[in-house]
């Protein structure tokens, strides 16, 4: 073997190494706090399951891992700001099902939706859950679709903001019964069960977890889940389809990003202590008993999820004709 096709041989032996070893940067991370960004203020859905998550992955990193809340805009602004943000993997956000409606429901995104994005892991889902409030007169779905047609845009709902699932969801309701409402957007979910409470506005599609411990204590009325099947804390609430609703499954659901270009070592490991987290027992116990169906995928799974979301959500702002109020 000549000395010319040595160096050859040793070059691409070299390459394929430096291809293949995780780099320096990426095994000693992390070396410092870590942020996890929440579109929404505390007290929401979000935040209820980012703080147990964020605790017991700061004792598998060896580092603290720190909530910043970033409201506004239907989430538009966090995700903004992350997408933003140094992709060095010292930035993660927790994105809702509103970061796939955003991209329909808002004509000028100031991000792409899959491309200024890393997918890390979906944590978990979460039905909705139709509640009454004191105003409505309504305490079933077929007297709450009969009382909206007979009072086309008298009935209120509320949502959690523009674009968040909340919304989307009860537009598409909407189109599904053939009926009218008005909708009143809210800062966060805490706000917005606080209006349902006072009895300023009629009704919800809320995520069960904020929802369930008023109804549990009697003070908002339950008429429907949304999910594929009744939420075991709440054997007798039907689910819409049971309703006559036909093909209306919306579930609520919460990932995990980084900023496009964020090292594959780190989305990958970050992914693979996610799920390990969701699979410890008391966390399972914690959040289930709020209605979370954790999941835990690995970032190409994400992706496709999203992708899927996008498609769906788009249909939906489409056909119902949903806008920004």
């Amino acid at each position: 073997m000549n000395a010319f096709r040595r160096h050859l041989i040793t070059a691409a032996g070299l390459a394929l190494g430096a291809a293949t070893a995780p780099s320096a940067f990426a095994q000693a991370w992390p070396d410092r706090p870590v942020q996890l960004v929440i579109p929404y203020p505390p007290g929401g859905s979000a935040d209820l399951v980012a703080r147990p998550l964020s605790i017991k992955l700061q004792e598998r990193l060896g580092q603290p891992v720190v909530l910043e809340y970033k409201p506004g805009a239907g989430g538009t602004l966090a995700s903004q700001y992350a997408a933003r943000a140094k992709p060095d993997g010292y930035t993660f956000i927790m994105v809702l099902a509103a970061h796939a409606i955003n991209a329909s429901l808002y004509p000028r995104l100031p991000y792409d939706t899959r491309k200024d994005f890393a997918p890390v892991s979906l944590v978990s889902n979460l039905p909705l859950l139709v509640t009454g409030s004191s105003a409505l007169k309504a305490r079933t779905v077929p007297e709450l679709i009969a009382q909206a047609k007979a009072n086309p845009g008298k009935i209120t709902f509320a949502s959690a903001g523009n674009g968040n699932t909340s919304h989307l969801a009860a537009e598409y309701f909407s189109t599904a019964a053939g009926v009218k409402m008005t909708h009143v957007p809210y800062k966060g979910s805490a706000p917005m069960v606080n209006a349902l409470l006072g009895g300023e506005v009629d009704l919800a599609f809320d995520s069960a977890s904020t929802s369930l411990p008023h109804v549990k204590a009697g003070k908002l009325h339950p008429l429907a889940v949304t999910g594929e099947r009744r939420m075991p804390m709440l054997p007798d609430v039907p689910t819409m389809q049971e309703l006559g609703v036909p093909n209306f499954v919306v579930n609520g659901w919460y990932a995990i990003l980084a900023p496009a270009g964020t090292p594959a070592e780190i989305t990958e490991r970050l992914s693979r202590e996610i799920a390990t987290v969701v699979a410890q027992p008391e966390i399972r116990a914690q959040l289930e008993a709020s209605g979370y169906q954790l999941v835990g995928s690995t970032p190409a799974a994400l992706g496709t999820h999203i992708d899927a979301e996008l498609t769906r959500w788009a249909k939906v702002v489409k056909d119902s004709g949903a806008r920004v109020d």
